[in-house]
């Protein structure tokens, strides 16, 4: 039986969210947990990976198990082993053709900014130097908007069959970035705060950027932004989830 897991994570001390050979990352420590709580190897199929340092309000995995007591304990005896950085907020079961990755319809990321030296949210915020023309930046974003090929903002050498992706949401507010899409390429989002940042430092015009867009080359665009302001906050799919807040199997 299929089970989809939902749980948050703050990236600070990971290299990013999948397991790699080189570092800690968050996929390691929650599979070792459900491994031993469940007392058998346990492999989880993320939604998606986020890079080193940047965090998952919320973020799906699905695993594979029989006659699992998902009522009865069981994220509460993972949260117990857990490092105070990951929290699994459900555990459900789901149709056995769910797919974490595959069968999502939207995901949303936010970066966070601040003009401020802020102590307490030291590597949960960018910071930046006052005077961003949020107005210019928005209008360029809006370039962002429908299903256009996003190689210029695409990690280099990345083995993906297609670069298009369609964006239905892409807006600064309140020093925060909102961008909306049915699919993200690696580094993508932080690639397109980082040229939105230099049109709102005056040293790219809207037009450039709409070139940018259009060159379908990394070396277009501007620098990635760093990743402690990066935040995925949202998963949608087709089928029924409880999550966050109608989720039964939860704190």
């Amino acid at each position: 039986m299929r089970y989809f897991v939902e749980f948050a994570y703050n990236g600070n001390a990971f290299h990013g969210s999948q397991r790699q050979p080189n570092g800690i990352t968050v996929q390691e420590v929650l599979e070792d947990a459900f491994s031993t709580v469940l007392r058998q190897p346990v492999a989880l199929t993320f939604a998606g990976r986020t890079d080193a340092g940047v965090h998952a309000e919320q973020m799906f995995a699905h695993f594979e198990g029989e006659g699992l007591q998902v009522a009865d304990g069981l994220w509460e005896r993972l949260n117990s082993l857990l490092p105070q950085d990951i929290a699994v907020r459900g555990i459900f079961p789901v149709p056995d053709d769910a797919h974490a990755r595959f069968s999502a319809t939207e995901r949303t990321y936010e970066y966070r900014i601040t003009t401020a030296k802020d102590p307490f949210r030291q590597n949960l915020v960018t910071q930046v130097a006052p005077g961003l023309d949020f107005e210019a930046m928005n209008n360029a974003a809006q370039l962002l908007l429908g299903k256009h090929d996003f190689a210029s903002f695409c990690k280099v050498h990345t083995d993906v069959k297609t670069t298009f992706c369609t964006i239905t949401r892409a807006e600064w507010k309140d020093n925060i970035f909102t961008i909306s899409a049915d699919r993200f390429l690696r580094n993508m989002v932080r690639a397109v705060v980082g040229t939105l940042f230099e049109v709102g430092r005056g040293k790219m015009s809207i037009d450039h950027f709409r070139e940018v867009i259009e060159a379908h080359n990394r070396c277009a665009a501007g620098q990635s932004a760093p990743p402690q302001g990066l935040y995925l906050t949202r998963i949608l799919y087709p089928f029924g989830i409880p999550t966050n807040s109608d989720c039964t199997n939860r704190e």
